[in-house]
């Protein structure tokens, strides 16, 4: 119920503000991609990795950030329902933003519906074909789903550009063996 009347208010002419065009432009992120593709050890790549999770969790507006900093609230208090609630009115408010899709599927995810989180990975990687995290997430659950050749794949692919996931134990010396 409580989602239902959250995305009325989206809806209603009273909530006229919409979500700014969504861009890929803090320079920054060219730069710590490539760093942490060429980190020499874990530790710099995970330094590197939480400078990229400043950017990827920063959204377009403030309205926009209201909402993802609440979902992720509730989602660190294993508060599901709500969590989706918030990133729900954070897609509907923001479609083009790639981190409320990233950050509802790592709920689903965390719920273990993996068809649902699926679909919102995929999404985010249309918009941000580059995040990391989402590709690593992808290949978590494509493997929850049992779909072992295409989770082995997403891992690889993050693993090009974050060659120190900690992830990468689970990648597969043999196509189609297990994570």
């Amino acid at each position: 119920m409580k989602r239902i009347v959250f995305l009325l208010f989206l809806a209603s002419p009273a909530f006229a503000q919409t979500c700014p065009v969504v861009t890929d432009q803090d320079p920054r992120k060219s730069e710590l991609m490539s760093a942490v593709k060429d980190a020499p050890n874990e530790m710099e790549a995970r330094a590197l990795t939480n400078q990229l999770w400043e950017i990827w969790s920063k959204a377009p507006d403030a309205v926009a950030q209201e909402m993802l900093d609440r979902g992720m609230k509730h989602r660190a208090a294993y508060d599901f329902d709500a969590a989706i609630v918030a990133f729900d009115a954070l897609i509907a408010y923001c479609p083009g933003y790639a981190e409320g899709y990233n950050q509802r599927a790592f709920v689903n995810f965390l719920r273990m519906d993996y068809p649902l989180a699926v679909g919102d990975l995929e999404k985010a990687l249309e918009l941000a074909p580059d995040h990391i995290a989402a590709m690593a997430g992808l290949a978590l659950t494509l493997q929850g789903l049992g779909r072992t050749k295409a989770a082995q794949s997403a891992l690889r692919e993050a693993l090009k550009l974050n060659p120190w996931l900690p992830e990468r134990n689970m990648i597969s010396k043999e196509p189609g063996v297990d994570l």
